[in-house]
């Protein structure tokens, strides 16, 4: 049996890090959390009563949060990982581990376990295969590097659901990236399609089609909604992924038009509820119907 985890530093306490650190803190282990937001006027004690309800330490410093960590879990958006390990890897001692689980490129996390060669601290990569809600700590995960296949051995002891795929840094994060640009394709090319067939009136008949060609989807049901929802939630942050993706192809030639695109109509759709001023918190419950009708009423939503 693998020994057993008991202290865990989150460093990003968005909803990953949310849902993690609860989940941890639910099973005993002792997790401390550090988030950039613990600085903002604005968030700071709406990030705090969400550390001191999740059972979990709020930390005024990264090195306050990673001191006693045996695993340090890197969840922060895509553009912030490079920093986050280049300033974890001076901080981090020999035998303590850090495992990046951000959605970015096989050479962005190339050059993040870089800074650890000298360190001492082991890195690992992580690839999550899934929305983390409503799985939590259940989410599939692949893990990459020399240390991975025993990282995962004292993951799964408890209860993740890690898997290690190979000693290299990048092949987990490949198999992620790849897989985004049809999953985030997917999303995008719901809105495209959806939002065209409803401003002609042509919605019913669209997914009537759809449905008889893909009967097992769900295109009658609640796949629409859902893929929409998607992006009308995390849109931005997955914008940014698909631009790390394009990196990704670009680095083994592959010209990344789908990917660009998806990108791009990400941010779109995310662009025109700012300019609605709309949240997703206020669309619920969520209608694609009742999102595309709002926007279609916008400047940009003519776009």
């Amino acid at each position: 049996m693998a020994t057993p985890i008991e202290r865990i530093a989150l460093v990003g306490f968005g909803e990953v890090g949310g849902i993690f650190g609860r989940d941890f803190a639910n099973l005993g282990i002792r997790v401390s959390v550090y988030d950039i937001l613990f600085h903002s006027p604005d968030a700071r004690e709406a990030m705090l009563r969400r550390a001191r309800d999740s059972n979990v330490r709020a930390c005024e410093s990264l090195s306050e949060c990673l001191r006693d960590a045996e695993l340090v879990i890197s969840a922060v958006t895509a553009s912030s990982s490079l920093e986050v390990a280049r300033d974890a890897s001076k901080i981090l001692r020999p035998g303590q581990i850090f495992m990046d689980i951000n959605s970015v490129s096989p050479g962005t996390k190339r050059a993040d376990a870089a800074h650890f060669e000298r360190s001492g601290a082991q890195f690992v990569e992580s690839a999550v295969m899934s929305p983390v809600p409503p799985y939590g700590l259940k989410a599939p995960m692949l893990l990459g590097g020399k240390y991975a296949a025993e990282l995962a051995r004292r993951l799964v002891e408890l209860g993740m659901n890690a898997k290690a795929v190979s000693e290299d840094i990048g092949v987990a994060s490949a198999v992620k990236m790849c897989r985004s640009v049809m999953i985030k394709g997917i999303e995008a090319l719901a809105v495209e399609c959806l939002f065209a067939a409803r401003r002609y009136g042509a919605e019913d008949a669209v997914l009537a089609s759809l449905e008889a060609t893909y009967p097992q989807m769900g295109w009658r049901q609640k796949l629409p909604d859902y893929l929409v929802s998607r992006v009308a939630e995390h849109g931005r942050r997955r914008a940014a992924e698909m631009r790390e993706v394009a990196q990704a192809l670009r680095d083994v030639g592959v010209a990344p038009m789908m990917a660009e695109a998806t990108a791009e109509r990400q941010d779109w759709l995310v662009d025109g509820m700012a300019g609605l001023n709309l949240n997703y918190q206020d669309l619920s419950p969520f209608s694609w119907i009742a999102l595309a009708e709002a926007l279609s009423k916008t400047p940009s939503g003519k776009k």
